[in-house]
């Protein structure tokens, strides 16, 4: 049991947010003390649950990705490989804890929007995308083929989808791939590339296959979302107001009582599919001993507490916080209000100093850059994928190399976001050029590096950016006076954009540094 191990990762990536929101309310946010003691109630959960979910899905879930794609490959049937595939792509989806916060905060901006539509076309997304990938690793189809016609189809249908569907469809691409989705579809992947590796009918390398899926699978919830837009009849138009469970703090900590009944149904009703799954493919493919069928059992009871105590604290403390503190901030950075340094503990300004506006709207992007760079590099599921990359590459590619990368891409991005929550600009001007150039990049990059770009992209995204820096942005854009429909939402797409380009340009030095020290060797450069 790897429990210390886990706790160690979650302590890591929440206790951060933790205190940059105190300090934030000890000096210019003053949050109050009954919203900071659901805060700090609220992380605990959030940290106790998520350690609890990923220590199941290590035990419980994993281990049937691994020995479901390594089964089906070995079957030689094409058909069965890709529907299994697909299947599930579309229950892991359902269960995944970051695509349900996302549906819970559309709902409460758009009430038009159905929280299970969407949830059900994020899932279809995923699972057809996903066996597009398993389809491109059977056939040797070249990465950056599929994504460059997959990227093109999508922004065709998101130009055609209603506007306040834009946002949340790339949205939905980054909060997808996160804690549950990321190590069962890399698992997949893996056990695939492995039987063709061992079969001898690969011509590229394991290395090269074993990443680029979960890139591929979050293009899918982009187009289903956009899909949903076009077919409904509605715009998605509703109330920018908080919601009223955020808003609740008169309630102080019985919050978490009152919302733990709807919860537990909504974990219920998400890991069913899932239970279901695991039991078909234990019947008619596994076929694990029973040693193994309980400890598959066992991770998924542990998966299903950490849920229920996860989304507990995420929507009972860490959402409304979010909502709170971004509120505070921007009204400071749009209002031209003194610049408050101290309060007593009535919560009255004791002290305070004069700011000109300017000044303001940079702090509140330098604090986005912050939450950016500290959010990503402690992202639990972005451990995982650059442990995986050093293994892998030998420990050529170092992970402390690529977790800088990845922290300057985020920080700009959610700096991006802030500036875009204050002054309104389209959310096209940043993705376009931005998607352009990524792909413009594949043609330079390694293709290592490009299949392991596509995926950070996903995994940058995680539980702190659905939760916390999400509801942060919208909080900003309602304070702000923007619409919250429209200008907050794209941030997570953001979020997941920028680790493209970074990887991707980390990976062209790579190659240069290895052709500059094949040569001094004497070897010709790969």
């Amino acid at each position: 049991m790897n429990l210390y191990q886990k706790l160690r990762e979650t302590v890591s990536s929440v206790a951060p947010i933790m205190v940059l929101v105190a300090a934030l309310s000890l000096t210019i946010a003053p949050l109050g003390n009954g919203m900071i003691a659901r805060f700090l109630t609220g992380g605990v959960l959030v940290i106790v649950g998520l350690t609890l979910f990923l220590l199941g899905v290590d035990i419980g879930i994993l281990p049937i990705g691994e020995r479901a794609g390594a089964a089906l490959t070995s079957k030689r049937n094409l058909a069965l490989l890709l529907a299994s595939s697909f299947f599930i792509g579309f229950m892991i989806t359902i269960a995944e804890p970051d695509v349900q916060v996302l549906a819970d905060q559309v709902k409460a901006i758009a009430p038009g929007i159905s929280k299970w539509g969407l949830i059900l076309f994020i899932a279809a997304g995923i699972g057809l995308f996903v066996t597009l990938g398993i389809l491109r690793t059977v056939l040797s189809i070249p990465l950056k083929t599929i994504l460059i016609i997959a990227y093109v189809a999508v922004f065709i249908l998101a130009f055609l989808s209603p506007k306040t569907f834009q946002g949340v469809a790339f949205d939905s691409g980054g909060a997808t791939t996160g804690p549950m989705t990321v190590p069962f579809i890399m698992a997949l992947g893996v056990g695939v590339a492995a039987v063709r590796s061992k079969s001898g009918s690969a011509s590229a390398s394991t290395s090269d296959d074993s990443f680029g899926l979960t890139g591929i699978a979050s293009v899918g919830p982009i187009a289903a979302v956009c899909m949903y837009g076009i077919l409904s009849a509605q715009t998605g138009e509703g109330s920018a107001d908080t919601p009223e469970a955020m808003e609740q703090t008169a309630e102080g900590l019985s919050v978490f009582i009152r919302i733990l009944p709807h919860i537990f149904r909504e974990v219920v009703s998400a890991l069913a599919p899932l239970v279901t799954l695991a039991a078909v493919f234990q019947i008619f493919l596994i076929k694990m001993p029973p040693f193994q069928v309980i400890r598959m059992i066992r991770g998924l009871l542990l998966s299903f507490l950490g849920l229920v105590l996860f989304l507990t604290g995420a929507q009972g403390g860490f959402m409304p916080t979010g909502t709170r503190l971004g509120e505070i901030l921007g009204e400071f950075a749009v209002s031209g209000d003194k610049f408050v340094r101290v309060f007593n503990e009535a919560g009255e300004i004791t002290s305070s100093l004069d700011i000109p506006g300017g000044i303001q709207i940079a702090f509140l992007i330098a604090v986005g850059c912050v939450f950016g760079a500290v959010v990503v590099s402690a992202e639990p599921a972005v451990w995982v994928l650059t442990d995986q990359v050093e293994n892998i590459s030998g420990g050529t590619i170092k992970r402390k190399v690529m977790l800088a990368a990845l922290s300057a891409g985020v920080a700009i991005s959610i700096g991006i976001s802030m500036a875009r929550v204050l002054f309104g600009f389209s959310l096209w001007y940043i993705l376009v050029p931005g998607y352009a150039l990524a792909l413009a990049l594949t043609f330079f990059c390694p293709k290592l590096f490009t299949a392991i770009a596509f995926d950070s992209g996903g995994v940058a995204s995680g539980p702190m950016t659905s939760t916390f820096v999400l509801s942060f942005t919208l909080g900003s854009s309602a304070a702000s006076g923007g619409n919250p429909a429209v200008d907050a939402f794209g941030v997570i797409a953001l979020v997941a954009m920028t680790p493209l380009i970074a990887i991707q340009v980390l990976g062209i030095f790579f190659r240069i540094k290895s052709g500059t020290s094949a040569k001094k060797s004497g070897e010709e450069p790969k």
